[in-house]
């Protein structure tokens, strides 16, 4: 022990120390969501008269640092975001000049960034060593180790609140370049109740999925409705780019078991967790659940090896080809493609033919006023999922299936689950493009 502890009392250096690590024109990587090192993060800014050009690459970005909300970093620091977040919008409707965006699938974000520059610095979190010096990088290793791998410059946020996970998350002290300590909560997200919206869309899920299904699962309040929804399930399995508290729910109902998974049979696998205090605590030493990199989780071909496989997620709006847009309104970048596209089509290419992709869906938006079903999509709105890969669109008021359906077929399919109010509308509109 004392070989490794000594070597990692010699890298320890502090939050301000870890900003100095930065250069101009360096690409510096963050991990994402619950794994973000907001320490060092609320750094950054303070070495703005000495660097230029820096580009932030990051997921879901969760505080608003000053390095990218203040106008005065324009030219000095840009975060580019993979997966926007509150404060990121913020960043571009103030016009701060300091965010833009990375078009990416997720499985392969961090890949094709490598292929553009290699990494100045990595800055991320993992657990206190364990006894042999190891520590795990703990709630997220989507692209977090293949970074890690290639970066100038380590630099790990240790906090003894995060769980020691298993999978591939581990590295030894020895393969670090400095370590700050910042015991300080883990970011968290309220376990919320489902409303009957979502209440209504999940008992519509339901009657999609499978005994002995392996599922996908996001999070929010849909995700939340539609575990409620699978309580009467049996034998479930779970292969999800993200790891919520509805799973873990589910799990201890005795729902899932990952009995008939064809794929890491016995195992949950993810590629990140994100949930409550008590969802962290559960995968603390928890052997039943395996965190695996990105690249590997979320490629469809590793995706369609399971069996009944099926991807559950959500969107902004489908128009009546099955275009599903889950990211931008019109120019406006909401949020980002993440992994949706890679669940879908890995899911609906399960090899056993008999795998899923659910999109689902409120029926309208911005408090009843706005349909979600639309003829076309507003101009500029990015599409997430392509119409030739849709597969099942859910709103509260059924399900409209797109799979092999012509265009005609595919329009009064949707309008059938569109809100009562706009049917009409929709109809007439649907005849003006020929459509019907």
């Amino acid at each position: 022990m004392s070989s490794w502890n000594s070597v990692y009392k010699d890298k320890l250096i502090t939050t301000d120390e870890a900003a100095l690590n930065i250069k101009s024109g360096d690409d510096v990587i963050v991990a994402q969501c619950a794994s973000e090192p907001q320490g060092c993060m609320s750094k950054f800014h303070t070495v703005k008269d000495k660097v230029k050009n820096v580009k932030v690459f990051s997921v879901l970005t969760l505080n608003p640092y000053d390095f990218y909300m203040k106008p005065e970093m324009k030219e000095h620091f840009e975060l580019c975001s993979w997966f926007h977040a509150p404060g990121s919008r913020s960043a571009i409707k103030q016009n701060t000049g300091t965010v833009t965006y990375v078009p990416n699938m997720l499985h392969r974000a961090a890949l094709d960034r490598l292929y553009v520059k290699q990494p100045g610095v990595f800055f991320g979190t993992c657990t206190p060593p364990d006894i042999r010096g190891f520590v795990s990088l703990s709630l997220g290793i989507t692209y977090e180790k293949d970074i890690l791998e290639a970066a100038r410059i380590v630099i790990l946020e240790v906090n003894e609140n995060l769980p020691r996970t298993y999978g591939d998350t581990h590295i030894h002290v020895k393969d670090v370049d400095f370590f700050v300590e910042n015991h300080m909560e883990v970011p968290a997200l309220p376990d919320v109740e489902p409303d009957e919206t979502a209440i209504k869309i999940g008992s519509y899920v339901s009657e999609l999925v499978y005994n002995g299904a392996t599922i996908q699962l996001g999070i929010g309040n849909i995700p939340n409705a539609v575990a409620l929804a699978l309580k009467d399930k049996k034998d479930l399995g779970v292969h999800t780019e993200m790891m919520v508290d509805s799973m873990m729910k589910l799990y201890e109902a005795g729902v899932i078991t990952n009995k008939q998974k064809t794929l890491f049979k016995d195992k949950m696998i993810c590629t990140f967790a994100m949930g409550t205090r008590k969802l962290y605590d559960w995968l603390d030493n928890n052997m039943v659940v395996e965190f695996q990199r990105g690249k590997w989780v979320n490629d469809p071909a590793v995706i369609r090896k399971n069996s009944k496989m099926v991807s559950i997620n959500t969107s902004l709006m489908v128009d009546f080809t099955g275009q599903v847009a889950s990211e931008s309104i019109g120019t406006s970048q909401y949020s980002g493609t993440g992994g949706q596209s890679d669940t879908a089509v890995g899911s609906k290419e399960a090899y056993d033919g008999l795998g899923k992709s659910i999109i689902a869906c409120p029926s309208t938006a911005k408090g009843g006023t706005l349909s979600t079903i639309l003829p076309t999509l507003p101009e500029g709105t990015a599409v997430t999922l392509h119409r030739s890969n849709s597969d099942h669109i859910v709103t509260e008021f059924g399900i409209a299936y797109m799979r092999g359906r012509t265009v005609k077929e595919r329009t009064l399919n949707l309008i059938s689950v569109a809100h009562p109010k706009f049917r009409d509308e929709l109809t007439f509109k649907a005849k003006k493009l020929s459509y019907i």
